[in-house]
């Protein structure tokens, strides 16, 4: 089974929103990847069909397939990794999610299904009242 990262998506409201930044990233840069300071030790389980899932809000929301790995260095000489990712965002079930800081590994098992085959669940908005309601 593939080990799967988990990033939050700082400044970012809903999946929509991520959705337009990440394709304005790709455009401007000529590809989909993401930064990140420090590379994954266990880099191969990952290219093994892992994905990095995004924590948007606190929830787990959606998830781009992982495709390869890039160790660079700054112009101060600095390394740091750029995480290559596939162009589509898959909506997953949403997964209450703790905040922390830069990436963490999510084993297979605590990453949430996708909803591609499944009916669909609220939109943010009605979650987000439903939240404020007090019932969720």
């Amino acid at each position: 089974m593939p080990l799967h990262l988990l990033k939050l998506a700082v400044g970012i409201d809903n999946v929509d929103e991520l959705r337009r930044i990440r394709a304005d990233r790709a455009a401007q840069r000529g590809g989909s990847w993401v930064y990140t300071r420090n590379r994954p030790r266990r880099a191969a389980e990952v290219l093994a069909g892992g994905s990095i899932y995004w924590v948007i809000r606190g929830h787990i929301r959606v998830r781009q397939l992982v495709s390869g790995f890039r160790s660079e260095r700054d112009a101060n000489g600095r390394r740091y990794c750029l995480i290559e990712v596939d162009d589509e965002l898959v909506p997953t079930w949403d997964r209450v999610w703790r905040p922390f800081q830069g990436w963490r590994y999510l084993p297979p098992e605590d990453a949430p299904a996708d909803r591609s085959d499944k009916p669909e669940a609220p939109a943010d908005h009605m979650l987000a009242e439903l939240r404020a309601l007090g019932l969720l």
